[in-house]
């Protein structure tokens, strides 16, 4: 088709979408050329595109690729629209479909503990993981905020540490004594058997730890500690922020020591914090307990 053709050659040499982004529009789109067969775009309704929509379903496709497909369409109809092909837009009254809100993956107490006691703290490379575990949980941060951390954003008098997160916004975490008595011994032993640098963990050249390998050490860790749990820094974040709010913290605060933008992107640690509260009701209760 024609107009698809036009369309691509925007994406790349207009708007200079990657390759693979093109491709993706294209496969998009060819299938639901294919679907409509001999149809003209003028002659295209809401109805038709709703039908579209059924026969994704039918054919199982996962809720995220549905949502791509529809804002390819909606993308490439905005253009027909825009390049006067076509008079009204079919897409203009379709929404994406929802997507399934997975509630995030933490550690209870016990687990966290076994976790956090799994390196030799005799040892460097020991102190070195153990400090890395404590400070993922203790601050929350995300592996590259973590990758990227230097000696001279940490302020030891207050337990503070400058944080330059996403799309170059800086903010504030805080750490608490457990994570400083494990700062203060990597920096004065473990630390010592790396080159000098700029970074607070480097690897033996001197450069910063990058995420991959800070990613392997958590693993390892965890497997180490023969938890249920696939551990990764990102479930430490989740422990994090699901503690800090079992324990009292309100929810824009959690937020903000996150570096979230909107507060619905904090909101999901909530839905875990009131499934808590649901079992606590169901176990206590002397109307709710089962017999």
């Amino acid at each position: 088709m024609q107009e698809v053709k036009k369309f691509l050659d925007y994406l790349e040499l207009e708007r200079k979408f990657s390759a693979n982004t093109v491709l993706n529009y294209e496969i998009d789109l060819k299938e639901f050329v294919d679907f409509i067969v001999s149809k003209d775009l003028n002659e295209i309704e809401i109805k038709d595109i709703r039908r579209y929509l059924e026969y994704l379903n039918e054919q199982k496709y996962h809720v995220s690729s549905i949502s791509r497909k529809v804002s390819s369409l909606k993308s490439f109809f905005k253009y027909l629209k825009a390049e006067k092909m076509i008079d009204n837009n079919p897409m203009a009254l379709i929404s994406n479909p929802k997507k399934e809100k997975k509630l995030p993956v933490f550690l209870n107490y016990q687990d966290l503990d076994k976790l956090l006691n799994t390196p030799d703290l005799n040892t460097g490379v020991g102190q070195r993981d153990a400090l890395i575990l404590e400070m993922l949980y203790s601050t929350g941060i995300r592996v590259s905020e973590l990758a990227n951390l230097k000696l001279k954003d940490i302020n030891f008098g207050e337990h503070k540490i400058l944080i330059l997160g996403k799309g170059n916004k800086e903010r504030y975490v805080y750490y608490g004594t457990k994570c400083q008595k494990l700062l203060d011994k990597y920096l004065s032993d473990g630390r010592t058997m790396y080159p000098a640098s700029a970074y607070l963990f480097s690897n033996k050249h001197g450069n910063k730890l990058n995420e991959r390998m800070i990613r392997m050490i958590v693993d390892e860790c965890g497997r180490k500690a023969q938890l249920n749990v696939h551990v990764t820094p990102h479930v430490l974040r989740h422990t994090y922020a699901t503690h800090m709010l079992n324990e009292g913290a309100d929810l824009k605060s959690v937020g903000d020591l996150l570096g979230h933008e909107n507060l619905s992107t904090t909101q999901i640690y909530t839905h875990v914090s009131n499934e808590r509260l649901r079992k606590v009701y169901l176990s206590s209760h002397p109307r709710a307990k089962k017999n």
